[in-house]
């Protein structure tokens, strides 16, 4: 049984076009370049660190493309504390580097 899920997961990894971030700083020409600049830096971003750091206001939109792209990124919830005390929900964006073998298998097709 754990042999099938393996290869379960296999398969998955096999399917998905997964991507690797290659852009170097300056290489950056716009908002989008930049979110991906920072999530290969950085491996994280928020919506106040694009709008702070990139005046990108349009995460959500960026992030999505990207993953169009063939980009693996995650999006997880946190709960903070606004001004004036109360919750709220936002998303943190995480980068999820391709695995090795699933790089392997990609340079084993190419030839």
């Amino acid at each position: 049984m754990g042999n099938n899920s393996s290869n379960n997961a296999a398969n998955k990894l096999q399917t998905k076009k997964m991507k690797t971030i290659e852009i170097t700083q300056d290489q950056v020409k716009s908002q989008s370049d930049a979110i991906l600049w920072h999530l290969k830096t950085y491996g994280k971003i928020t919506s106040y660190e694009a709008i702070k750091e990139y005046g990108a206001t349009r995460l959500a939109d960026i992030i999505f493309k990207h993953r169009q792209k063939g980009y693996d990124i995650d999006s997880i919830k946190l709960i903070k504390k606004t001004r004036f005390g109360r919750n709220t929900t936002i998303a943190q964006y995480t980068y999820v580097d391709p695995p090795q073998e699933f790089i392997q298998g990609m340079l084993w097709q190419n030839q």
